[in-house]
């Protein structure tokens, strides 16, 4: 039989349908120890203010979601929380909705479902339970509303999905707490995408983004800053709303240093804005720069997001992508259309790349690429006119017309017109005897063309250097350790005036 884990009940991504051996008791006891140590983590943090190591629960948040079956969480819930607790309540009735969608799905997918029919041996459960303590803080009752949000998301629970969400945000709000914030970052993440998904109303939430975003900044929340700069970017790129995310990026400042993951999302985030406003170069280095950061061996997605984009991006430029970047394993397919384009647009021959942007256009509206490749029509065009002026000295508009396939020798003049004005050839129109005059190709070497890439070669090297400084992590406290106490100083100071008595006892004796 075809078996669906129950192990993804609360991850966001698909459960994988493979053969799956039962699930043991010890697989059981490892998930719930695993739990319990999280618990104990958070209360430890919460206590002493370490916020440093909220990050490892996060990051042990992530495997648990692919671990933990709703009947774990169920008991999780009912152990930790307690009974005056309201959350209590309403977390535990979730969860009976969440277990019956599950039996409804293995029912309907003719799929085995752990929760539904557990082949644990009962007394073994038993008799490896795990206890949890009572904790009745704010943050735990935030972490476990994680997993069942993720789970609402998962089986489309719609309704019960946006009110969850919303009450939970109102709960957090209530609370100014340093070692809530992270928490408060992911649930505003949840927010965002629940809505999104489910919802299909982001104006109505920008609003909240932006006053959240205002109150971080003010309780200098970094954590926060990051996740709701990328909200809002998110939330104006998906209205189309270029100019206002322009603006927004330009009056607000991104804490760089608090993630990694967020930092990446903003970087193409702000790229894909910057390309849309004609800064290409600008553009191109934050897309690099995202590809560069991004996790090497996952993100998948996001970095075939990111590439089609920059090889657009790189296009407009005026520059021809690496080969290698199209013969890359988990992208070849992905951007095969993109390489198409490619030649195109490096022959420069606008019959093709018409072409290709029919047969393709379904792909690119898809990739939200199409209107910048629209803009590279230009671009074709202007290769075209390069090769046209390295390999004759004049010719007339209407073999232009018909090497380039534009419509008429009179287009074929004002295309000239414009390339000779923007500096792509070096010309002079004939308009009575209606040719093109090209002009003495001049040696590349005796203009500043060589010192201009070597300039942008060296401020790449330099930037990657600096990042690389920036991206080292120091042990805290580290230079303390060369640092002596007053004690240790005390003693290094009588010693020396004792060596210094010797001396001179020495020099008096031989005297």
């Amino acid at each position: 039989t075809k078996t669906m884990s129950a192990q993804s009940t609360f991850s966001q991504t698909p459960a994988c349908h493979s053969d799956v051996l039962p699930l043991d008791a010890g697989c059981v006891f490892a998930t719930s120890a695993e739990l319990k140590r999280t618990i104990v983590l958070l209360e430890t943090v919460v206590k002493t203010n370490a916020k440093e190591k909220i990050p490892r629960i996060l990051r042990t948040t992530s495997k648990l979601r692919k671990t933990l079956s709703v009947a774990q969480l169920q008991q999780a819930v009912a152990q930790l929380l307690p009974d005056q607790n309201e959350s209590k309540r309403a977390l535990l009735a979730l969860l009976d909705q969440i277990s019956a969608k599950v039996a409804v799905a293995a029912k309907t997918e003719d799929v085995e479902m752990t929760d539904a029919t557990p082949e644990v041996d009962a007394s073994a459960t038993t008799s490896v339970a795990v206890v949890l303590p009572v904790v009745d803080l704010i943050e735990v009752e935030v972490y476990l509303f994680l997993y069942v949000l993720a789970a609402l998301m998962k089986y489309k629970l719609t309704a019960e999905a946006l009110d969850t969400v919303d009450k939970v945000l109102v709960r957090c709000q209530q609370f100014n707490r340093r070692t809530l914030d992270p928490f408060q970052a992911k649930v505003f993440s949840y927010y965002s995408s629940i809505h999104e998904q489910f919802g299909h109303d982001l104006s109505a939430i920008r609003n909240t983004l932006l006053a959240a975003h205002r109150t971080s900044c003010l309780r200098y929340d970094e954590i926060g800053q990051a996740t709701l700069v990328n909200l809002l970017l998110r939330n104006y790129l998906q209205e189309n709303l270029y100019e206002q995310g322009y603006k927004f990026v330009s009056k607000t400042t991104f804490p760089e240093t608090v993630s990694n993951n967020q930092f990446v999302r903003y970087l193409y985030y702000v790229g894909k804005i910057q390309a849309v406003q004609l800064e290409y170069t600008e553009s191109y280095t934050k897309l690099m720069q995202s590809i560069r950061k991004a996790p090497a061996n996952t993100a998948f997605g996001f970095r075939r997001t990111v590439y089609k984009l920059a090889i657009i991006v790189q296009l407009l430029m005026g520059e021809v992508p690496e080969r290698n970047v199209f013969n890359q394993d988990e992208l070849r397919k992905a951007l095969a259309p993109y390489l198409q384009l490619t030649n195109a647009v490096r022959v420069g021959n606008l019959e093709e790349f018409n072409m290709v942007l029919t047969q393709h256009a379904a792909v690119f509206k898809a990739d939200h690429t199409y209107t910048l490749i629209l803009r590279l029509r230009h671009n074709v065009i202007k290769t075209g006119l390069r090769k046209i002026s390295t390999s004759y000295s004049r010719i007339l508009f209407t073999d232009i017309c018909a090497k380039l396939a534009l419509e008429d020798a009179q287009n074929a003049e004002f295309v000239c017109a414009k390339a000779i004005r923007d500096g792509v050839i070096d010309a002079l129109i004939d308009h009575e005897n209606g040719w093109l005059q090209l002009k003495e190709t001049v040696n590349v070497y005796t203009t500043n063309d060589p010192q201009t890439a070597f300039q942008k070669r060296i401020t790449f090297c330099l930037d990657v250097h600096n990042e690389a400084v920036k991206a080292m992590r120091y042990p805290p406290d580290a230079y303390k350790k060369d640092l002596e106490s007053a004690e240790e100083r005390l003693e290094r100071e009588k010693q020396e005036e004792e060596f210094a008595k010797e001396i001179e006892d020495e020099m008096d004796e031989g005297l």
